[in-house]
């Protein structure tokens, strides 16, 4: 199977998973931990580039499983964190960082959190290794361990 397919293909199966628990994944710590996940993605080469910034503003507007929030509320939380990380990209990662693991008490929570990284990280054919990164540190900031998300 090409990269490619397999990436389109995880991303895919992660996104079943997450709706199938869109009823349990209200609380505010996954909201909160999901919007910085999704920035740490969006800035995991260190840089925000203006037209991926839209692409992950409207995947999380369009993500079935964040419609359990308010779209305003959680743009507003991304770009808050988008804005830690080009303010100081090491010390706003320290900070979004631990926004990650407020999701850490509940391991369900925990583990969609990751899925979220994994689908912004694939919608766009290409999980590269620098999103994969910041997705394997978010999982040890939640206490899972990376290769269950094959990382």
């Amino acid at each position: 199977m090409a990269l490619w397919d397999r990436i389109r293909e995880s991303a895919s199966t992660m996104q079943t998973q997450l709706m199938a628990k869109k009823n349990e994944l209200t609380s505010g710590a996954f909201r909160d931990a999901s919007m910085a996940m999704c920035a740490l993605v969006a800035a995991a080469d260190g840089t925000i580039d203006p037209a991926e910034r839209q692409r992950v503003a409207q995947l999380i507007a369009t993500n079935e499983v964040l419609k359990n929030f308010a779209p305003d509320d959680l743009h507003r939380r991304f770009e808050e964190n988008l804005s830690r990380l080009t303010t100081d990209f090491a010390l706003g990662k320290v900070s979004v960082m631990q926004e990650v693991a407020k999701a850490r008490k509940k391991p369900a929570e925990a583990r969609a959190v990751i899925q979220i990284g994994i689908v912004i990280g694939g919608a766009d054919g290409d999980f590269d290794k620098d999103e994969q990164a910041v997705v394997r540190e978010a999982c040890h900031a939640l206490d899972l361990p990376p290769h269950e998300f094959d990382l």
